[in-house]
């Protein structure tokens, strides 16, 4: 189950909630990496916004649906739900432990596919 501290707009989610979730569908998944990270290994459907683009791209965070962030670990993915909570975005997850969580669990990701 997903869990929320009081002091933070997001949930916090498990690798195997986090599937589910994608798995549910209606759900945007923005990957917050780097590009070069994104390009070695990212969920499938991942919107690439690198974090210190998440305010300036605010407008391509899914107003309607629930929203999945995801990095490497789950740091900068917290960070951008802080962010995406300040431009009035709701029906916010993190990925506890990132993509290396996810690949640890035995899920695969897309390699290459950076957008430009």
């Amino acid at each position: 189950m997903p869990t929320k501290d009081p002091l933070e707009p997001f949930f916090r989610v498990s690798v195997q909630e986090a599937k589910d979730m994608i798995d549910k569908g209606n759900l945007q998944i923005v990957d917050v990496r780097e590009p070069n990270e994104y390009a070695s290994g990212h969920i499938a459907g991942a919107l690439l916004i690198p974090v210190g683009s998440v305010l300036a791209r605010r407008a391509e965070l899914s107003s309607d649906k629930e929203i999945l962030f995801v990095c490497k670990v789950g740091q900068r993915s917290a960070l951008a739900c802080e962010m995406a909570s300040a431009v009035g975005r709701a029906k916010l997850f993190n990925l506890e432990g990132g993509t290396d969580a996810w690949i640890a669990q035995g899920y695969s990701v897309v390699n290459g596919d950076t957008p430009s």
